[in-house]
């Protein structure tokens, strides 16, 4: 297999292993959890623990962790490579999620305002895992802060086999338009691996991403919500200048169905139908009656019933 260049980006409440099996199956090549938390593991959250298992497809897995006590980070990945073994291809830290109640304890994007300690991390993973090391996080914490080059130096001295670069600051959220020349900067800064991030919801938009800032790969996040697809429009797209896989309306809502049987297997009807009304709306977005679909989907409690929803649609 050649060196993976297009991932499925960590996603919380997302990127569960159903999603990450029909994205493997779909071409993503790396695959992420959920962002673990370091102390849930240490602790023996049990909720935690389930994050981090792992679908049958997934060829190149990762783990992506949160938290800022160095040693129970390093102690947290040594614990998940003796689980995972060989499965485990990476482990990713994350530092750039920008929900209040992660920054608020100094973790998440936080930690671009903390370099020092954002290198203690990683040097303490480094030395305690066999696996590579990559760090995630933003363009900067504010827009008068946009130290993403920088960080990503310092995250490269400090042991960091990759970095993955958000194109928008904290500050920013979701809102805008990511700054792909952020990107470019973070990549003329350093030798290791650079991944790009942010508005891959198209596959032209991996192939200008990968123009314009001369990355190793893309990473996408929100653009796989109800659209695995995507993986094989950007593969296709790179090799042969031209997408012509474009999903019907059936495959889409086989697709959908197939995620949420692994889902069902995985976790047990209710907890997977919970979870499915948030990615069955995506999968239908934009075809005939989706607001009336959308309103029976999001209120299903088995699998009979969203197969039934579906499947009359068609």
């Amino acid at each position: 297999m050649d060196e993976p260049k297009i991932y499925l980006a960590p996603m919380a409440g997302v990127t569960d292993a159903a999603m990450r099996e029909v994205c493997t199956l779909c071409g993503a090549q790396m695959t992420f959890t959920e962002m673990v938390s370091a102390k849930g593991i240490a602790y023996q959250n049990g909720r935690t623990h389930e994050l981090l298992e792992l679908s049958d497809a997934e060829e190149k897995a990762g783990v992506q962790l949160f938290g800022r006590e160095p040693q129970i980070l390093a102690d947290t990945a040594r614990k998940i490579c003796d689980l995972l073994g060989e499965r485990l291809f990476i482990i990713d830290v994350n530092m750039g999620c920008p929900a209040p109640k992660i920054v608020n304890n100094g973790e998440g994007s936080a930690l671009m305002r903390e370099p020092a300690l954002a290198a203690r991390i990683v040097s303490a993973l480094k030395k305690a895992v066999p696996v590579p090391v990559s760090v995630k996080f933003r363009a900067g914490f504010t827009e008068k802060d946009r130290n993403a080059a920088a960080f990503a130096k310092v995250m490269e001295d400090a042991g960091a086999d990759a970095v993955a670069v958000h194109g928008r600051t904290r500050e920013q959220y979701y809102r805008g338009k990511a700054d792909l020349g952020i990107i470019a900067e973070v990549k003329q800064a350093v030798k290791v691996k650079v991944i790009g991030n942010g508005d891959i919801f198209a596959a032209q938009d991996a192939v200008t991403m990968f123009r314009e800032t001369g990355c190793d790969a893309v990473m996408v996040a929100r653009g796989a919500q109800g659209n695995p697809f995507l993986f094989t429009q950007i593969s296709e797209l790179l090799r042969t200048g031209s997408v012509q896989t474009l999903p019907m309306p059936e495959e889409r809502i086989h697709m959908c169905l197939r995620q949420a049987r692994i889902a069902v297997r995985k976790k047990g009807e209710a907890l997977a139908m919970r979870q499915m009304r948030g990615h069955a709306p995506h999968y239908i977005k934009g075809m005939k009656g989706a607001a009336q679909l959308r309103a029976q989907v999001v209120r299903v409690e088995t699998y009979a019933q969203l197969e039934d929803i579906l499947l009359s649609c068609l």
